[in-house]
């Protein structure tokens, strides 16, 4: 299976989803091995990247990661949208405003990993967790929709994203911001990726948002 990082951006020292997605490279979970792949945080290269490691490794599933800074869970991505819209320049300066991702695709795409198991898996761990409806309009969500497009196409491959919050060595350069110790994030990460290999049928429980 395929794992995603991301390289730093916006002035960050780094990217606590490379950081811990590179940690388990090379790991078997559920008999499965595990690729670790850095994308470029920019709109141009991202899914150019992306594509390369799934031809790669071809992997039966794979499972993005992106940091949300700000947010204090994990956030299990729902729904990836037909939108680039910045606000602010990625690593190559570029800042699309309201700029569809692949031009007549489809509005949205839904994660085909069983995301509510993954939900209660990582709940019953005890480590903080919510399924997300929206993975921004910036270059996570703009890879998560590049993934589902592309693995639409192949036949047998899951896929899905996942944002994880800052480091504890982040938050103390934003104010305190909402952390999560690396070692909670590399055991949510196992766990996610260890529930997505052996479920085929999501569990039905209660996981939505009133706004």
């Amino acid at each position: 299976m395929l794992l995603t990082g991301f390289d730093p951006f916006d002035g960050e020292p780094l990217n606590p989803s490379w950081e811990t997605v590179h940690a388990l490279h090379g790991a078997r979970i559920a008999g499965h091995r595990v690729a670790a792949a850095q994308l470029p945080t920019e709109f141009g290269r991202s899914l150019v990247e992306l594509r390369r490691a799934i031809a790669a490794h071809r992997p039966a599933l794979v499972l993005a990661v992106g940091q949300a800074g700000g947010r204090s869970r994990i956030s299990i991505e729902r729904v990836a949208i037909n939108v680039d819209d910045a606000r602010i320049p990625d690593n190559a300066g570029l800042q699309p405003v309201d700029r569809p991702i692949v031009a007549d695709g489809p509005t949205a795409y839904f994660s085909t990993l069983p995301i509510k198991a993954m939900l209660a898996a990582l709940q019953r761990a005890g480590i903080p967790a919510e399924i997300s409806q929206t993975a921004g309009t910036y270059v996570c969500n703009h890879v998560f929709y590049g993934l589902m497009h592309q693995t639409a196409r192949r036949r047998g491959v899951r896929a899905g994203f996942v944002h994880i919050p800052y480091l504890p060595e982040q938050a103390v350069r934003h104010r305190d911001a909402p952390s999560m110790a690396r070692e909670d994030v590399l055991r949510a990460l196992r766990l996610l990726v260890r529930v997505a290999l052996t479920t085929r049928e999501d569990a039905r429980i209660a996981a939505g948002a009133t706004a």
